[in-house]
């Protein structure tokens, strides 16, 4: 067959497939990868279309759809966001992503992303910390101990070079299958039973909670000179975790402004608040942290350039990787005039 003939089957990379390529690759090289990707995409950031993500809130939750291509291929994840679904036993995020050649339109990827979301959320804090985290900074206080932690705690080990990750969650069963799942990692783990108990010693607080209402995780007086925050729970209006004075305090960095002023932490603040987008820290336009004492905030909401990023890397990996199932997803008549007689002769063949 021709290539413009097996257009029509797609890579799916389903849930069982994502986790072998995970362990087949190993978690902390993923992340690693993952967050190169990331960097060599906000490198080119003006290549990109970008707006902020497409939101359907509801009482319960929300679902958004986040698109954006480079002029040569295309990418866009369905999202969703239910705190109250843990209650019944379902995820609060669940995710899935395309990919697709512009110059055609044809889809060559379709994807998972509920796990793939998590990866390159961890990878995305991790690399925004390796710009803007104190220098020397190996204790992380982990504040929020869900489905996210495990996966920010092994991205600073493997990007930060953190060692020692302080954990406190309000549900303690959360706290310890967090540090189950870590046990054996390398990292030194400390079971906290207090947020002010978990950020002693720490020069990167973490917060990644998922309540859908505006939070006090830290308080002003928590937060001394010196440490970097990852706010990664506040991610869309009406849901934030810190306290207003700490924002003014900081030097608050983020991915776009225009979603980050109306779903992150800086949706407490003045619209023209000023902030430094992280893009222009890494091409060396901005300044990142440039003092001992200087708070650096990553007001972090996800972005779709980060979701690009991802199903990129999961198509270069499918080259030489057979963690993909061939979907029949596009119709594909012998003569592309002729739809109709397609489904015509399909109801021809013998059953």
């Amino acid at each position: 067959m021709t290539a413009m003939q097996t257009l029509n089957i797609v890579p799916f990379v389903s849930v069982d497939n994502m986790m072998k390529l995970v362990l087949h690759l190993g978690v902390e090289r993923v992340l690693t990868d993952l967050a190169a990707c990331i960097e060599a995409d906000f490198r080119r950031w003006e290549s990109f279309d970008k707006t902020p993500r497409v939101a359907s809130h509801s009482a319960l939750g929300v679902i958004e759809l986040m698109p954006t291509s480079d002029g040569e291929m295309y990418g866009f994840k369905y999202v969703n966001g239910h705190p109250k679904n843990t209650r019944a036993g379902l995820q609060t995020v669940t995710a899935f992503g395309l990919l697709a050649e512009v110059g055609t339109g044809y889809p060559v990827l379709l994807t998972e992303m509920t796990i793939l979301t998590a990866l390159r959320t961890a990878a995305m804090s991790a690399l925004a910390a390796r710009h803007l985290a104190p220098a020397g900074a190996t204790t992380m206080a982990m504040i929020g101990n869900g489905a996210q932690a495990e996966f920010q705690a092994l991205a600073f080990r493997a990007i930060c070079g953190v060692t020692h990750v302080r954990l406190y969650d309000t549900d303690p069963a959360a706290t310890e299958k967090c540090a189950r799942n870590l046990a054996g990692s390398g990292l030194t783990l400390t079971r906290c039973r207090s947020p002010e108990e978990a950020i002693e010693g720490a020069g990167i607080l973490t917060t990644c909670t998922a309540d859908k209402n505006h939070a006090t995780i830290l308080t002003d007086n928590m937060v001394g000179a010196g440490v970097h925050i990852n706010a990664v729970g506040g991610d869309c209006p009406g849901k934030t975790e810190l306290h207003r004075d700490i924002l003014l305090r900081s030097s608050i960095f983020v991915e776009y402004p225009p979603q980050t002023r109306v779903e992150g932490e800086i949706q407490q603040l003045a619209p023209d608040h000023p902030v430094t987008e992280l893009w222009q820290v890494i091409t060396a336009q901005a300044k990142g942290r440039s003092g001992a004492r200087q708070i650096t905030l990553f007001d972090s909401v996800g972005f779709a350039i980060e979701d690009f990023s991802a199903l990129r890397y999961i198509h270069e990996r499918l080259k030489t990787l057979p963690f993909s199932e061939p979907l029949d997803m596009i119709a594909d008549p012998d003569d592309p005039r002729d739809l109709y007689g397609m489904l015509l002769r399909a109801q021809a063949r013998p059953a």
